[in-house]
């Protein structure tokens, strides 16, 4: 909330460009660099993404040819495609990157010519300390975005840079002096998943820079509604804006959501950690699926947890913007309210660490990988222990329980908590049934896209269901029974919420028409209760005025006149 593009730099510096040396190196590389690194003295940058390729990062071009005769690296860009694009730090303060670029080494056998190992990272050195470009280095500004103009990416061509063999950050694959490649990982694909996979720490502070944002845009809107009054019965005072039951449920849905990523980020954390800790395979890989959405199988469940959990969060992040904008009427549209500067900077979350398109696949993928594992007798992780009931397709529907309107069951945290598990679990079952009969078709890449929207619906629901059980625990967990009631109407809304907005649930006749009608009426009665807390509920996030830093968001919590502080802002003596 303070400034995005200094929490985007120092991104860059401590967690891309620090932790890759960090994580992807060995000793030698940290006893160069990573002082240096960690006092600024060595400002870097992280140079993968290249003009015509992101997300594909195995179809880089940049090249790294080892010269055996003088035992360097030689880093080239073969083709303008090859330019390395979006860079942050690149245009002013980086003086070393670390660059992915495809390893080639002579070969080794009587043939002449270069074997490709694929994509590794090498340091590479960018600027003297005069900030004066190196030979070879050519670097440009990207020019102005739509948010963060406060990072300065750049664009970076190679032009035969040669750096020294020990460069290649070398704790996956190494290469000899006789150019002769090593690694203790059999192929290039495992070589590479591990690659990437050590680099999930960025997921993890996009997500948590995200919901920081949410809270933060999300206190603005509620408090300046709750102060802000328009309109009212005749001859009477006018009525706060947060009365009206339209902003009520524009904005309590979000309040609920941020309260159910703020739990579940936590438990993302905290996933993340014991996985840095034990460095436990399956775990690995709940971490970036979860990261990816919210162990081996291989290394990729913790980190696609952390890639699903991205995705949605910065999703929904940049819809909750718009929406809180619009909730505070002409004073949100103002620049010094912050929230579309929030919204602008915010924008590009989506995009970089990941495209929230591309990681949602992964996250389906990791999904069917333990569907396919639960035929076999493989372990499931526990985040996937549901499956255990479902994976033969959905439980035949009990027509009491379908057309059950009372609230104690609506509001019953078996019932929800089952009811957006037994989403996943057909969404699941119904995708692998696709997928094999377009398969014999279509080949596996074009089944695959035939069944895209599927495939991304799937992750999404996943996420949604796995954001439920830390919110249901962390309620669990509440000892003051008043925060507990609260934070229990906040989790109940965001789920019944999700079940209201899916037409699976009544396509499948999981609800009836009448619980249906049910849902919409308690959604209703609960974002009225919320509204008496909404304040307070804010409140306890506990983001400063001085961190806020919009006028409209002081609000009532403090005494202040909000717009007595927006008059003096705009330069009003008052």
């Amino acid at each position: 909330m303070v400034d995005l593009s200094l929490m985007v730099k120092s991104g860059v510096q401590y967690s891309l460009w620090g932790g890759s040396v960090l994580n992807l190196g060995t000793e030698q590389h940290r006893r160069a660099y990573y002082d240096d690194i960690g006092a600024f003295r060595l400002p870097g940058c992280f140079a993968m993404t290249e003009l015509k390729h992101g997300s594909n990062v195995a179809a880089l071009q940049t090249e790294a040819v080892l010269d055996v005769s003088t035992d360097e690296w030689v880093i080239n860009t073969p083709d303008e495609g090859a330019i390395k694009w979006w860079i942050g730090n690149a245009a002013e303060d980086g003086k070393a990157a670390t660059v992915f670029a495809r390893l080639k080494v002579p070969s080794q056998d009587s043939q002449a010519g270069l074997v490709d190992h694929g994509v590794h990272a090498f340091v590479v050195p960018l600027r003297d300390e005069a900030g004066r470009c190196l030979p070879g280095v050519e670097i440009h500004d990207c020019g102005y975005k739509v948010g963060l103009n406060g990072v300065d990416n750049g664009a970076i061509r190679f032009s035969h840079v040669r750096v020294p063999r020990v460069n290649l950050l070398d704790r996956f694959a190494t290469v000899d002096k006789s150019g002769r490649y090593s690694s203790p990982l059999t192929s290039e694909s495992r070589r590479f998943a591990a690659t990437l996979g050590e680099l999930t720490g960025g997921r993890v502070g996009l997500t948590c820079g995200s919901v920081g944002v949410l809270k933060g845009a999300v206190t603005i809107a509620i408090r300046y509604s709750a102060g802000r009054q328009q309109f009212g019965p005749p001859d009477s005072a006018e009525v706060s804006v947060l009365d009206y039951q339209s902003t009520q449920l524009k904005l309590m849905p979000l309040l609920a959501t941020a309260y159910c990523l703020h739990f579940a980020k936590d438990h993302l954390v905290n996933l993340y950690v014991d996985m840095k800790r034990t460095k436990d395979a399956l775990l690995v890989e709940e971490v970036h699926s979860l990261s990816a959405g919210l162990k081996a199988y291989t290394t990729a469940f913790t980190q696609d947890a952390l890639a699903g959990l991205k995705a949605y969060t910065t999703a929904f992040t940049q819809d909750a913007l718009s929406i809180c904008r619009e909730a505070c009427g002409g004073h949100g549209y103002a620049a010094i309210n912050r929230l579309g500067q929030l919204r602008s900077d915010h924008d590009i979350f989506q995009t970089f660490e990941g495209d929230n398109t591309v990681l949602l696949q992964q996250v389906t993928g990791t999904l069917l990988k333990g569907y396919r594992a639960r035929f076999k007798g493989a372990p499931l992780s526990s985040t996937f222990s549901y499956l255990k009931q479902y994976v033969a397709g959905a439980l035949p529907h009990n027509p009491l329980v379908t057309h059950e309107t009372d609230v104690r069951h609506l509001r019953d945290p078996a019932f929800l908590r089952g009811a957006l598990r037994y989403r996943v679990a057909r969404l699941l079952f119904t995708l692998q049934l696709r997928l094999r009969s377009q398969r014999g078709k279509l080949g596996d890449f074009y089944a695959w896209n035939a069944c895209l929207s599927h495939i991304l619906a799937l992750a999404q629901a996943h996420v949604e269901s796995v954001a439920l059980n830390a919110f249901q625990a962390a309620v669990e967990a509440c000892i003051d029974p008043d925060c507990r009631r609260a934070l229990k109407a906040l989790c109940d809304l965001f789920a019944l919420r999700c079940i209201e907005k899916d037409t699976l649930f009544r396509n499948d006749e999981y609800v009836a028409p009448a619980k249906a009608k049910a849902i919409q009426r308690l959604i209703v009665q609960l974002c009225s209760e919320l509204r008496g807390v909404a304040l307070p509920l804010v409140a306890a996030w506990g983001v400063p005025d001085h961190i806020l830093r919009a006028p409209i968001g002081l609000g009532v919590h403090s005494g202040v006149d909000i717009y007595k502080e927006y008059l003096a802002a705009v330069g009003f003596d008052v």
